[in-house]
């Protein structure tokens, strides 16, 4: 089993993918986090993230798997690429498959939405049956990972961003190549739905100190993080964005600053079990959603 994975991950150093062991069976990370950091080597001046250390180097590679069968993650953003991550819905309670469309389902109609087909891409099947589609990043275009914003049971990874390479095994089985085509660019269409969502102006608000709040936005977000804190797993993400998404016209009408509400989501988020990077973007992505369909506070 080394061998196997050892080889996956110098074919995908080799497309110029930058690697990192995953845990043997598992999708996380198996390089030590901040918390363990022991300070030595290429962390002698700080702690330096899995996304920063993965690595194309074919003799790296080769230390690495040689001390254990460690599946293989991809760190999308610093690869160039953009992995359009298609799920496959989880059972709900036990009781039978879930009723919402799989990813293939919805892409398929944002594509036809856009007048546009499936596109071609190198393309890998995970042990559930979702698809993940990989196309390369525009140049000088830094996106963010999504989940579920773009459509449901449809997240993409990029920059912050891991994806488990084609050859790696999980305990539900193997993820597998289903189309050698080349990596495409990302269409153009996927681009726009995918850029951050620019900065706001500045909109009325009461004059606060800084670092305060008003009582009922302090409230509220004590409130919708404590439910997110709690969330059960297969709802975790769902509640992260829709609870950001509800504090956030607190954000856009001044009665609570965006650092306080980003950090305080992203507390709950980890607590709930949710990777830091995947808090990062489905916050960010909740928040920018707020500035756009906010209403004013007097219509509100």
């Amino acid at each position: 089993m080394n061998e196997i994975l050892l080889k996956a991950a110098l074919d995908a150093a080799a497309r110029d993918w930058r690697v990192h062991p995953l845990r043997p069976g598992g999708k996380a990370s198996a390089l030590h986090g901040e918390h363990a950091c022991p300070l030595t080597g290429e962390c002698a001046d700080g702690h330096v993230k899995w996304e920063q250390r993965a690595t194309t180097d074919p003799d790296r590679i080769r230390a690495a798997w040689s001390a254990g069968a460690f599946n293989v993650g991809i760190a999308t953003g610093p690869s160039g690429l953009v992995v359009v991550d298609l799920d496959v819905p989880k059972d709900q309670g036990g009781k039978g498959s879930s009723d919402a469309p799989c990813g293939a389902t919805t892409f398929a109609a944002l594509c036809e939405r856009a007048g546009q087909s499936w596109p071609t891409t190198y393309t890998v099947r995970t042990p559930s049956g979702g698809l993940h589609l990989y196309f390369t990043a525009p140049p000088g275009v830094r996106l963010p990972c999504t989940a579920k914003t773009v459509a449901p049971n449809v997240d993409t990874r990029a920059w912050g961003g891991n994806i488990v390479a084609a050859g790696s095994v999980t305990a539900a089985g193997a993820y597998e190549v289903a189309d050698h085509a080349p990596v495409a660019v990302l269409p153009a269409w996927l681009l726009h739905r995918l850029r951050p969502a620019p900065t706001p102006g500045a909109a009325p608000a009461p004059l606060l100190i800084p670092g305060g709040a008003t009582r009922r936005a302090t409230v509220a977000l004590e409130r919708e993080t404590a439910r997110v804190s709690k969330a059960p797993e297969g709802q975790r993400h769902h509640l992260l964005l829709t609870r950001t998404i509800a504090i956030g016209r607190f954000v856009v009408w001044g009665e609570i600053a965006r650092d306080v509400v980003e950090e305080a989501f992203g507390a709950a988020g980890e607590a709930a079990g949710l990777p830091a990077a995947e808090c990062r973007a489905t916050i960010r992505d909740a928040l920018a959603y707020s500035a756009r369909t906010c209403r004013a506070r007097e219509t509100a």
